[in-house]
């Protein structure tokens, strides 16, 4: 994977952690008092899937937008610091949003609530274009595009309609997908759902190895893609490629602590393993165990190329 470039395209995130422990309840209502320990900060969403990439040793850069607050220029600082080939101009600032921002605050390795400051609505006109240019300069040497949506707005259908086209041409295209732009992930190599996502895009209901399987040929059907890799929790993965039979595998997972991140490990070493020649199957097998070593940390988390090859013996 070294050498390796990636473009990621989606909501870039700060994800703050708030440590603690908890030994009262609130006199003021039936809640946990937290004793405030220590606080982290980590990049998450798109952010979070550059980390991952680089963790692994390829290069990556993420194609975002923030906004003119403390949140997005820690943003930008964290992102340069992660990865050489981040820049500024990766990063577009909109004055209509804020940066999206989630608060995490934990207990005892428990999280006790979530706070999220964020603008959902779609991005507008001039910065849509932006973001259809940066991309367009960015896809030109790089070895894979990822797109991850996590539905706040920077996703749109005319930037997808403009983008995959032309990066599926000639590299391996991984999109993580949202519900409102099903239907315009295409062209794509693959679509990578988790189990809820993937019955809810087919129209299913049968949460079973059987009813996903009929739910990966109808998402494949509907939006062309050459695979689908649906990720199920504790039940580890399925990958349909084509018209093969479905691969099931179970999880690599020992221990599971916070499922946070989980899927932007996954399609991180998806783009890394694809964009280095490896099999559609090698990399969802490296995937598959690549999320489960992150899910056996507290927080958000990546895994190592040297961790993750341990995993194997």
């Amino acid at each position: 994977m070294t050498g390796r470039k990636i473009v990621v395209l989606g909501d870039v995130m700060l994800d703050e952690f708030v440590w603690g422990d908890v030994t009262r309840i609130s006199p003021e209502a039936p809640v946990p008092v937290v004793d405030i320990r220590r606080e982290s900060v980590h990049l998450g969403g798109a952010a979070n899937v550059l980390a991952n990439v680089v963790a692994l040793g390829a290069n990556a850069c993420v194609v975002g937008v923030v906004g003119n607050d403390s949140a997005g220029e820690r943003l930008r600082a964290s992102l340069k610091e992660a990865s050489p080939l981040q820049t500024d101009d990766y990063l577009i600032l909109d004055e209509n949003r804020p940066s999206t921002t989630k608060t995490r605050i934990i207990a005892h390795n428990q999280l006790v609530v979530r706070a999220d400051r964020e603008h959902r609505g779609a991005v507008n006109g001039p910065v849509e274009a932006r973001i259809i240019e940066t991309v367009k300069q960015a896809i030109k040497d790089a070895h894979a595009l990822v797109v991850s949506d996590y539905d706040k707005g920077v996703v749109t259908p005319r930037i997808l309609g403009e983008i995959l086209p032309l990066a599926h041409a000639r590299i391996p295209v991984l999109i993580d997908p949202k519900m409102r732009n099903f239907l315009h992930y295409r062209p794509a190599s693959l679509i990578t759902p988790n189990h809820h996502e993937a019955l809810r895009m087919s129209e299913l209901e049968a949460d079973s190895d059987d009813g996903l399987h009929r739910a990966a040929r109808v998402i494949r059907e509907k939006v062309n893609c050459d695979a689908v890799l649906i990720t199920r929790g504790d039940r580890g993965i399925m990958l349909l490629e084509g018209d093969n039979d479905p691969v099931f595998v179970g999880t690599a997972a020992r221990e599971v602590y916070d499922v946070t991140g989980a899927g932007d490990t996954v399609i991180a070493t998806l783009a890394a393993a694809l964009s280095a020649g490896a099999t559609m199957l090698e990399a969802a097998n490296l995937a598959n165990h690549a999320a489960g070593v992150v899910v056996g940390k507290v927080g958000t988390a990546t895994v190592g190329g040297e961790e993750l090859l341990a995993t194997f013996a």
